[in-house]
């Protein structure tokens, strides 16, 4: 039979250090609030039921917190007296009765299901209390894990530490996972008896050893235990996030000719074989199939990307952007909710939004679809091997009919049949000698007013 676990996540700090209007656990890291992306992992070890431990900003935290698949119950931290406090604000879930209550933080969003999944085994394997610990070569200021035969025997606390105690590199990140029939127990007899008069989570390894339970430890890698207390931190997680996650893509296959520059989301999906060059952004749900080209300094959110579009240089594809098999969007254009048929071609200096442009359409330089009135938005729909005309705008809503030409610098206001040639400007008028006459008059007006000075 499966075993039932709780998580108690807890984010319910004043985020003072953060300097924010904004509780911290709201700050995104990839596009994403830090506090999703460890519901995200947590449901990633298989569980499914979560005890959000909330002060700052509750409703928006746990709105933050809300993924599919996840069932959240908020609960009230009204106090800041110590982590050990912070999980009993949880009691009315713990009481339910699960296996196990796994303790985390809604601030270090770089974790994954491993460590968590350990933790969890670990109880399985008899421990009442499993602590999740990480190596580093900076120990300075963790307390640290002191481990003999196999068990952990205490957390020690840097200035509680013997010098000998200070050489010891593993260090404890705060998670652990408890024995669910034993927790409401457990959590009850921490004290405050301490300096600051609060209830330290910690004690319950020496609590859980002096009521003959076993307590052990596993190890996590130590950038996925990394916390955020301030901007800089903030700023270190998300470099974090990003090399580890352009890591995964190029062994996907993903081609990045220099990785450092690229910025990914929480959820950009890239296809084998697709090549990014430098400076490209993601923002949330771009989607690059196999084979596609993003040149440098684009930028994409909300956009699909089929197999063999290339986009860039220097091109923004935002919300509802939509580019077909081999079709192109070239250097200074934008699409916005725009879909571009196969092999179709807007190659420079152009606005799509609210368009549908069908297969094999060429769209001249400077073409503007002119899809707001400053009430509606409408819709442009060009039919296929359509040729518009550079610097043409098409004011919408109108449709142009397949394998029609528009003129160049035409403004078109009404439907163009299948085949037709469309010209919407002024007809040219030559003046001879008019530019000499102009220049004229313009030099003896300023020199009029020179001498009146």
């Amino acid at each position: 039979m499966e075993r039932t676990c709780l998580a108690v996540i807890l984010a319910a700090g004043d985020s003072t250090r953060m300097k924010s209007s904004k509780s911290k656990v709201l700050h995104p890291v990839a596009g994403r609030p830090m506090i999703a992306h460890v519901v995200e992992a947590v449901a990633s070890a298989g569980i499914s039921s979560v005890a959000l431990v909330v002060g700052r900003d509750a409703e928006d935290v746990a709105k933050a917190a809300s993924i599919d698949g996840v069932g959240i119950e908020s609960c009230l931290q009204k106090e800041r007296l110590g982590t050990g406090h912070a999980v009993l604000a949880a009691r009315e879930a713990i009481v339910k009765g699960y296996d196990d209550i796994l303790v985390t933080y809604g601030d270090v969003p770089l974790q994954t299901d491993g460590p968590l999944k350990a933790a969890r085994q670990g109880l399985a394997d008899g421990s009442d209390v499993v602590v999740i610990g990480f190596h580093t070569d900076r120990p300075t200021g963790y307390g640290r894990l002191l481990v003999k035969d196999g068990e952990l025997i205490a957390i020690r606390e840097e200035k509680d530490a013997t010098d000998a105690e200070r050489t010891v590199t593993w260090c404890n990140s705060g998670l652990m996972a408890i024995n669910g029939r034993k927790a409401l127990d457990l959590l009850t007899r921490i004290g405050n008896a301490n300096a600051k008069g609060e209830f330290y989570l910690t004690d319950l390894v020496e609590i859980a050893r002096s009521l003959g339970g076993r307590v052990t430890a596993v190890d996590a890698p130590e950038i996925e235990m990394t916390g955020c207390n301030n901007r800089a931190e903030l700023a270190v997680i998300e470099r974090f996030w990003q090399e580890r996650r352009r890591h995964q893509m190029m062994l996907s296959g993903v081609t990045m000719i220099a990785p450092e520059t690229v910025f990914l989301a929480y959820d950009t999906v890239i296809g084998q074989d697709a090549l990014i060059e430098p400076n490209v952004v993601f923002g949330p749900g771009a989607v690059i199939d196999s084979g596609a080209v993003i040149h440098a300094f684009s930028h994409i959110e909300g956009a699909h990307v089929s197999q063999g579009a290339t986009v860039g240089p220097f091109a923004r594809l935002r919300p509802g952007a939509d580019l077909g098999t081999g079709s192109k969007v070239g250097n200074f254009c934008e699409v916005k909710n725009g879909r571009l048929g196969e092999g179709a071609k807007v190659n420079h200096l152009t606005y799509i939004g609210d368009a549908v442009i069908g297969a094999g359409s060429n769209i001249g330089a400077g073409t503007i679809t002119c899809n707001y009135d400053g009430v509606n938005k409408s819709e442009t729909v060009i039919g296929e091997n359509a040729f518009i005309g550079s610097n043409s705008s098409l004011v919408a809503p109108v449709t142009i009919g397949d394998g029609a030409y528009i003129a160049s610098g035409s403004v078109i206001t009404a439907n163009v049949p299948a085949d037709a040639l469309a010209l919407g400007r002024a007809r040219q008028e030559i003046k001879p000698s008019r530019a000499t006459l102009l220049r004229e008059r313009a030099l003896a007006i300023k020199a009029a007013k020179k001498a009146k000075a």
